[in-house]
């Protein structure tokens, strides 16, 4: 009687055991994972000539025009989550990141996707992540890294472009407009802008380090290379737009649109 005492004893130590694993496996398996990403969302109403204008710590920032007098602007926030506090100041819709974290040694990134009207203008700033803006028509798009990132602007038509990272490429296409002005800035990394054939601009583009400039169809008898080939300046048809671009480490190419 002992002896089976002590089995039944056993036997039922054992299942415990074994629900124990069972529960720890199904919460390690199951359960909801604390660390997803939130997500936000908010619209705003424009009138015209609304400005968007943002600064981001980290993450991807996209920007499209949509044909809707509103400003829709969602994100996904990664651990630890940010503060997201648009306000809307008389034209011009603010989202700053950084001032609206001060303080917090620890934020995680914030991918943006932004919608604007198409003839919004655009000013979107961030440290580290690719910026992208797209279908813009409007008298601003700038955008800026300060370190590391990738700028894309496509099917721009803008009079005032301004595009600068600090490590990575820049690629642009869009029109030149009359009378505009376009510049480019990078420290390393690839410069290309892609534009129509029938654009008229001055041009200085200086790449001090690799000398790698390729004005492709644009180059003419009136682009003049100096310094060995670190800079060109000239004209390409009545010159009335102004181009400076400038690359300390890396290339710039002209592509035919």
């Amino acid at each position: 009687m002992i002896c089976r005492s002590k089995n039944r004893i056993g036997l039922s130590a054992s299942t415990k055991t074994t629900i124990l694993l069972s529960v720890v496996f199904f919460f390690v398996c199951f359960a909801p994972d604390v660390s997803a990403q939130k997500k936000f969302s908010r619209a705003f109403p424009t009138g015209q000539n609304v400005r968007l204008r943002l600064m981001n710590r980290t993450g991807t920032v996209t920007v499209v025009g949509w044909n809707r007098a509103e400003i829709n602007i969602s994100a996904t926030l990664e651990a630890p989550a940010a503060v997201i506090v648009p306000q809307s100041l008389s034209g011009e819709i603010v989202i700053n990141i950084v001032r609206d974290n001060q303080g917090r040694n620890e934020v995680g990134n914030v991918n943006f996707t932004i919608r604007v009207p198409y003839d919004a203008m655009v000013d979107i700033e961030t440290r580290i992540g690719n910026l992208s803006v797209s279908n813009v028509r409007s008298s601003l798009v700038r955008a800026r890294i300060s370190s590391e990132g990738d700028i894309e602007l496509t099917n721009i038509i803008s009079n005032a472009v301004s595009a600068e990272n600090g490590l990575g490429n820049i690629f642009f296409d869009g029109e030149i407009q009359e009378n505009g002005s376009y510049r480019f800035s990078s420290m390393r990394g690839d410069i290309n802008l892609r534009i129509p054939f029938t654009s008229s601009f001055r041009l200085v583009a200086t790449a001090p380090s690799t000398r790698n400039i390729s004005l492709g169809s644009f180059a003419n008898t009136n682009m003049n290379y100096l310094g060995d080939g670190r800079r060109v300046v000239g004209r390409f048809g009545d010159g009335s737009a102004t181009i400076t671009v400038t690359n300390q480490r890396g290339s710039i190419g002209f592509l035919r649109r």
